[in-house]
């Protein structure tokens, strides 16, 4: 499938925005059309997060995504909140180091991601969205692994360029638990 329609939630905080515009960059590496757009809760951090993303081989309509083909929940609020509008055959990711609610749909793919403690796994707590990055792109195949990295090396530039590393390698962790 050439067009992705991703919904990426949580609190603020958990790295959702990064997801999304790592992803958007990765799309642009690869040469595909894209849109990002972000929205946030009452409050920057804690408060409730998310971004829709489209990336498709051909020119995007809209930016809107009133049914989302993926949905990455990273928090039960999000699973809430965006579960419903998930098409059918869909795909969501949760989570399960935060979300501890079963999904209600029998019609979708779920992925069950313990994301905090792989990347607790790998000596750095924050790189958890980066492993629930990891299971999308497993299950999408949205973009390439190497768009991926390039964008990862423009995203945090050369303050933090160490840290491409190990974001590389919760995507890679990631993409491994989304096969389990």
């Amino acid at each position: 499938m050439s067009y992705h329609g991703a919904i990426f939630a949580g609190f603020g905080g958990q790295g959702v925005m990064l997801m999304g515009q790592v992803l958007s960059l990765a799309g642009m590496i690869d040469n595909k059309h894209v849109t990002w757009i972000p929205s946030y809760g009452p409050e920057m951090r804690g408060g409730t997060a998310n971004c829709t993303v489209v990336i498709d081989t051909q020119s995007i309509g809209s930016p809107v995504v009133d049914q989302p083909d993926e949905v990455i929940a990273m928090n039960n609020p999000s699973l809430a909140k965006f579960e419903p509008s998930i098409r059918k055959n869909g795909i969501l990711i949760l989570n399960t180091s935060v979300i501890d609610q079963k999904p209600k749909r029998k019609d979708i793919h779920v992925i069950e991601v313990k994301a905090n403690e792989i990347a607790d796994q790998l000596g750095n707590p924050k790189v958890a969205n980066m492993v629930i990055l990891g299971a999308y792109i497993h299950a999408t195949k949205a973009v390439s692994r190497s768009s991926l990295e390039q964008a990862l090396e423009t995203k945090l530039g050369s303050k933090k360029g160490h840290l491409v590393e190990v974001n590389m390698k919760a995507i890679d962790e990631g993409m491994k638990a989304a096969t389990q």
